[in-house]
Formats: C-alpha cells, structure tokens, sequence
C-alpha cells in the first residue's frame, strides 16, 4: 500500500485550510477581542466593511502578558492619516486597558486593495488563509483558494531585499538599550523565519504559522543555514535586546536569504505605495 505523505495545513485537495476560528480563542483574551470587536464600529461607523483578527489568540496559542491582539480592518473606501490615527488610538487604548495582551498590531486597507490583483497572492491570501473573520462579510468569499507553489512564495515574501535598508536605518535610529531593541529583534526574527519557511515551501508541500516548525521545515533544505533560522524562531518568542543579533540580521542571515529567495522564485512585484 503506498502512503499517501504527511501534508500539514492543507486540504485533501493540497489547497491551504484558514487558519484560527473564534471559538479557539482562549478565555484570557475573549474580553479584548469582544472590545475590539465592539469599539471598531464606533471608530469608522459605516465606512467599516469587515474586521478580522489573526495571529496567536485565534490560533489559541497565546501567552498571557506576551501575546499582542492582531487586527486586519476593511474600509469601504482607502483609509485616511486620520483613519489611520484612529485605529492606532484604539489600539493604544486597547493595550492599556487589558494586561492580558502585550500590544495591539493593526493592518488598515480599503476593501478594493484587499481584492486587487495585484494583492491576490499577498494581503488577499492573508486575509483568505491567516485571518479569522470578526465582524462584517467575509471578503474571503470573492477570493480564491491558494496552494503552497512559488507563485504564492514570490508575491508574500519575495522583497527581502526591499525591508533590508529600512531595517538597517531602525537599527542605527533605536535608543541604545535592551528594551529599545527586544521589539525590533522580535519583529526581525519573525519576519526572517517566515521567509525562510516560504522560500521552502513549495518543495515541503504545507503550511504552518508556528516559527519552530518554520524553522525545522527550511532546516531540511539549507541545514547550513539552520542553526541561525532555528535561533531567530527563539528570539521571535524570546526576544533578547543584543545589538549582535541584529547586525547579524541585516549584515548575514538577511542579505543571503533575499538573494537565495530572489535565485529561487523571483522578486515580488512592485506595489504602488
């Protein structure tokens, strides 16, 4: 009998199964997520067409205290400086309210981007695939189904190379202690580890959103590079303030993960803004 292969976070058509449900957020965040859920209606009235929540509370593996609330909100038309303002108002005022999280991230996008061509295999899959609708119609009926192929690796994190130059300038711009750093290690390493999954996995055949098991899918294909992967997982969790890690980003894992990336599946195309 021929074993059919283990092919994680994907269909039994091979099509990637969305992530996170409402049901699976953990009973510590339920009352952040039900505030959010309650206040984005005020903020944006109308103009509101869907909100969504991603990321480790409707994954339900969020840590108390350590855990940020992530949100994608749809306006109807193109968000504003004030639009923009406003949301990150909430957030703020989100963050100090409940203990439970650590930060509020939004990604605030007028409906007709969410839908573009251009972000079809970008926002459009993240929105389809990683994101957890909250309120409003799901935008994820009028997009399609996605397979881990190099079309889909090239468009989400094909412009490493792109990031590179403003990593370096919020390096050189960060205050000069552990704290000042700890975000920017965090976000750096998550984002490293990510591409690095992505880079392999139209070969691996699968999808996951969990960094160590990102990190043990590209050490199959690069086990040179792996140890640097694995370790970047750790500090997207654990994030430490060494202004090494960074520079070692930037300087080494960075610049060979964009050129192998840019060798493998191309540069993700241009976007407007």
């Amino acid at each position: 009998m021929t074993r059919t292969p283990h092919r994680p976070g994907l269909d039994a058509q091979g099509f990637i199964v969305r992530e996170g449900s409402l049901a699976g957020v953990p009973d510590a965040f339920r009352p952040v997520v039900s505030a959010a859920r309650d206040r984005l209606p005020e903020v944006f009235g109308t103009r509101l067409h869907s909100a969504y929540v991603y990321g480790s509370i409707p994954r339900g593996t969020a840590r108390v205290g350590r855990s940020d609330l992530d949100l994608l909100v749809a306006l109807r038309e193109e968000p504003s400086d004030a639009d923009r303002d406003a949301v990150r108002a909430l957030g703020e005022a989100l963050d100090e309210e409940f203990g439970q999280i650590d930060g509020v991230g939004t990604l605030l996008h007028g409906r007709a981007r969410l839908l573009s061509d251009p972000e079809r295999y970008d926002l459009g899959w993240f929105l389809a695939c990683l994101c957890t609708p909250l309120l409003g119609a799901d935008l994820a009926e009028h997009l399609p189904r996605y397979r881990p192929d190099p079309l889909l690796a090239r468009e989400t994190n094909g412009d490493l190379a792109r990031w590179l130059p403003r990593w370096r300038e919020r390096i050189e711009g960060a205050a000069d202690t552990e704290e000042a750093r700890r975000p920017l290690v965090r976000f750096m390493s998550r984002h490293l580890v990510r591409t690095g999954f992505t880079l392999v996995m139209p070969r691996w055949q699968g999808w996951t959103s969990d960094l160590r098991r990102m990190a043990g899918a590209f050490a199959e294909y690069y086990p040179e590079r792996a140890a640097q992967l694995r370790a970047a997982a750790e500090h997207g969790t654990e994030p430490v303030g060494d202004p090494v890690v960074l520079r070692s980003y930037v300087d080494d894992l960075g610049p060979w993960l964009a050129a192998e990336y840019a060798r493998v599946h191309g540069v993700k195309a241009l976007r407007p803004d």
